[in-house]
């Protein structure tokens, strides 16, 4: 179809059928879910959305999480074609293998360019929580996600290696206007 102008929008009520298609285009596709937030049930809508609430408040997390904060990537005509979520500071965990911001394009939309889109409006956001300097990270076999990185001026660290022996890319951007 190409690509719309699109904006982050706050989890709500008001995109249910919108989600729903993007959450079943996900399960269809058979891929892992990118970010981990939208392997939440949406069928059990308002509690999805309650969990998303209190995530971004910090309350009823688990002790190693940190706060974050769940965005829907929308179009003009009201699809939902990526969600990402921002955490708000780095544990450990984060810092070798999460990142700041993770995202993920649902699998009809992408090679349209969504996925620099979220990672550009998605730095707007951590700006606005007062992190100047982003991680985002990769697994190096996702040449795609590395292009969205570099192509928003990510800067390459070390690389992590996770303990079933995937590589992790990790990129830092300077966030500051």
């Amino acid at each position: 179809m190409g690509k719309e102008h699109v904006r982050l929008i706050k989890p709500s009520k008001a995109y249910k059928d919108a989600y729903l298609a993007f959450y079943e285009d996900w399960v269809r596709s058979g891929e892992l879910m990118v970010p981990w937030v939208i392997s939440k049930d949406p069928y059990a809508f308002d509690e999805m959305l309650a969990f998303l609430q209190r995530n971004e408040q910090g309350i009823d997390i688990p002790e190693d999480w940190v706060k974050d904060s769940t965005y829907w990537l929308v179009t003009e005509s009201q699809q939902i074609v990526g969600a990402v979520n921002i955490r708000h500071e780095l544990n450990d965990k984060l810092f070798n293998s999460g990142g700041h911001i993770g995202y993920g394009i649902r699998p009809g939309e992408r090679h349209n360019g969504y996925g620099s889109e979220i990672l550009r409006i998605s730095l707007e956001k951590t700006r606005e929580l007062g992190i100047s300097k982003v991680l985002v990270v990769c697994d190096a076999v996702n040449e795609p996600s590395r292009r969205v990185i570099l192509r928003n001026g990510g800067i390459r660290d070390e690389d992590y290696v996770e303990s079933n022996g995937n590589v992790v890319e990790r990129f830092w951007i300077e966030n500051v206007e």
